[in-house]
């Protein structure tokens, strides 16, 4: 197959298999350092399998991860991708107040920056939370200092989702770009398309087939996402998991790299910042 000229967006939320919203009642964050890191080994391998590709991409970072692994931070810059920022705690934005939320992304952005040497301009909201109750988080990332958000994904979801806000970059304060996750748009409804547990749930050749549709109709760049801890077969399995997440979590991990390998070479992958640099120059951002 010949790839699509379009340049897309590949991004990595680096968090380990412990950090996810659906196990912080089995995990909570007195006890992460008690945990196994793995996240460190899993990053390092997407970084070589990236490298082996030839394409860049932006790892919106835990300040958590940063502060254990700083020589990672370190390498991921040096290797010329993009370091952007996941919050520091993992924390989903609508369950904080607008203090707990302006101190928790401080932190996280000051660490990175200070260990990478490097402005950090795009945040990731932890499980796509900035919603309908969390408007309010825009002008707090905005002051902080950040050129761009991707915190919002336009579907319906039990723990996330926003149907019916827009698809496609906005500028929603006089100096912060939204970037919504993409989505393809069938029957009125807005589908998922743009990685995760959608990636590993799907065969192969539909995720193709619906980025290549996305890409023909909507003539707009896609993002996709994953994250260090779906190509970890060996991560450690706690039993007190509910069904649900239990299955969310671990379905087709042994499928996500290579199904990954092909999407590398089927599709043009780049930065957020690179993808999505006109839409900074046209705001004067």
């Amino acid at each position: 197959m010949n790839k699509n000229v379009m340049v897309n967006a590949l991004t990595v939320d680096v968090e380990d298999y412990f950090q996810v919203a659906a196990f912080s009642k089995q995990f909570p964050l007195n006890t992460w350092d008690a945990q196994e890191l793995r996240v460190e080994r899993n990053t390092y391998r997407l970084l070589e399998l990236f490298e082996r590709h030839q394409v860049k991409a932006t790892f919106f970072t835990l300040g958590w991860i940063a502060k254990k692994c700083p020589n990672l931070i370190r390498d991921i810059v040096n290797s010329g991708h993009e370091l952007a920022c996941h919050g520091f705690w993992h924390q989903k934005v609508n369950e904080q107040t607008p203090a707990q939320f302006r101190e928790d992304l401080g932190a996280a952005k000051h660490i990175l920056e200070d260990i990478s040497g490097q402005q950090v301009i795009g945040y990731r909201a932890p499980s796509f939370s900035i919603n309908d109750d969390s408007l309010w988080a825009f002008e707090i990332i905005k002051e902080l200092g950040f050129v761009y958000s991707s915190s919002t994904y336009p579907i319906n979801h039990d723990h996330y989702g926003s149907p019916d806000w827009p698809r496609f970059p906005y500028q929603v304060t006089d100096s912060l770009i939204e970037i919504p996750v993409s989505t393809l748009n069938w029957r009125d409804k807005n589908w998922p398309i743009s990685g995760g547990g959608y990636f590993r749930l799907y065969p192969y050749i539909f995720s193709r087939w619906a980025l290549s549709n996305y890409l023909a109709t909507e003539k707009q760049p896609s993002i996709f996402y994953m994250h260090p801890w779906e190509i970890d077969l060996l991560q450690p399995r706690p039993r007190n998991i509910p069904l649900k997440a239990r299955f969310r979590h671990y379905l087709n991990l042994s499928r996500l790299e290579g199904r990954l390998e092909r999407l590398l070479v089927d599709f043009e992958w780049s930065t957020m910042e690179s993808v999505y640099k006109q839409h900074f120059i046209s705001n004067n951002i």
